[in-house]
């Protein structure tokens, strides 16, 4: 849908765009239902694409997470890899406290050596404590420097209510998450590492002729699932962060503290369908569109190109889209010099009074000042001008 947008802005220099149609021809506002209650201790469902959280319960209550702790050691993993620092084919040692951890293994073997590819697949798919422990050695030296270096980058990416102490998620005090901090890391992961992402769809691995299938029992019942990542101890119950994408859209589900595997994935499954079926993820605006043409002085041009500097993605409820009404904002006067992607004013978009989004409305292109006469004169008018108002 193409907006019209005038290319002089009244002297308030405040415009408003109507992104809808008149209300005649406007079909009945969309029926939301409530969001499903779920039987578990927290939980929260957000859209990848925009950070927005569609529904929550308990989502800052702070719970062991069991091996949802493996995505942060994998996260880790990947972001070393992004770097240069460790590579696929590197070779790793296995030491006696990864051989001899308990729990959910890899079965690989203490002295030998161990392709990191396939620690990462014995973490992702197998969930083995044996294997993370050995990559956490072999990125860090040491378990207890890697969770170090786990709490530094759940900080960096904004895991306010996050500690590790291991990393595998084996109990220990002083070791928690929360199911919002745990969708901001799901984000991460398929948005930083889509390469890496992909192995958390793989349904099996083998190992020392050791065949694992993979503990997410959704990628066997809804194709649209391809991750991410399960976790079950006595004290975290039974645990599931899932996302999946359908018509180019993606959901993260965290659902904490279930008391049976079946439940985890049933559900993970109620909060999946409810998103996908009442609510859309929407563009309303490319990066560099656009949006108006304003008057600049003293410049040689006399017209400057506003946009945004990034695309505006919005999650609304679905048939909602042509309701949506953008605000644009820019000083009331506009002077030469002007650099590219000079922030100018802003771009509020709201839905039924509810702010969606705000971002800055920058210069898409340079406006140099114009010569000594054009600025003579447009300080004269300018002059004239204020005398009169």
């Amino acid at each position: 849908m193409r907006y019209s947008i005038p290319a002089r802005l009244p002297a308030l220099m405040t415009l408003l765009l109507c992104l809808f149609i008149s209300t005649s021809t406007l079909a009945a506002a969309p029926i939301i239902p409530a969001p499903p209650n779920l039987a578990a201790k927290s939980w929260l469902l957000m859209d990848a694409k925009t950070g927005h959280v569609i529904t929550e319960y308990n989502a800052d209550q702070r719970l062991p997470p069991a091996s949802l702790t493996k995505m942060m050691t994998t996260y880790i993993a990947s972001e070393q890899l992004q770097s240069g620092n460790i590579r696929y084919d590197d070779m790793v040692r296995i030491s006696e406290k990864a051989w001899r951890k308990g729990g959910s293994k890899m079965y690989i073997r203490e002295g030998t050596e161990v392709k990191l590819e396939d620690l990462m697949r014995g973490i992702i798919i197998q969930s083995g404590n044996d294997a993370s422990i050995a990559l956490a050695e072999y990125i860090a030296g040491s378990e207890d420097a890697f969770a170090d270096l786990m709490n530094q980058t759940a900080y960096s990416l904004g895991m306010n209510s996050s500690h590790f102490v291991n990393a595998t998620g084996w109990p220990a005090d002083n070791h928690y998450t929360t199911a919002r901090d745990l969708a901001i890391l799901a984000r991460a992961t398929v948005e930083d590492h889509p390469e890496d992402y992909a192995m958390y769809a793989e349904k099996e691995f083998t190992y020392n002729n050791i065949r694992q299938p993979n503990r997410n029992s959704l990628l066997w019942l809804d194709d649209s699932v391809d991750g991410i990542k399960t976790g079950h101890t006595e004290a975290a119950g039974y645990c599931l962060v899932a996302s999946a994408e359908r018509d180019n859209m993606r959901l993260i589900s965290v659902v904490m503290g279930t008391d049976s595997e079946k439940a985890r994935a049933a559900e993970s499954q109620k909060l999946l369908t409810y998103g996908f079926r009442f609510y859309e993820t929407v563009n309303s605006f490319d990066a560099g569109e656009e949006l108006l043409q304003a008057e600049i002085w003293k410049g040689a041009g006399d017209q400057i190109s506003l946009g945004t500097a990034d695309a505006i993605w919005l999650t609304i409820p679905r048939g909602t889209a042509n309701a949506i009404e953008a605000e644009l904002e820019v000083p009331e006067l506009l002077e030469a010099p002007v650099t590219e992607g000079q922030e100018i004013g802003t771009i509020t978009l709201t839905l039924n009074g509810d702010t969606l989004a705000r971002q800055p409305l920058v210069a898409l292109e340079a406006v140099e000042e114009g010569g000594l006469f054009k600025r003579l004169w447009h300080w004269l008018v300018l002059t004239i001008k204020g005398l009169f108002q």
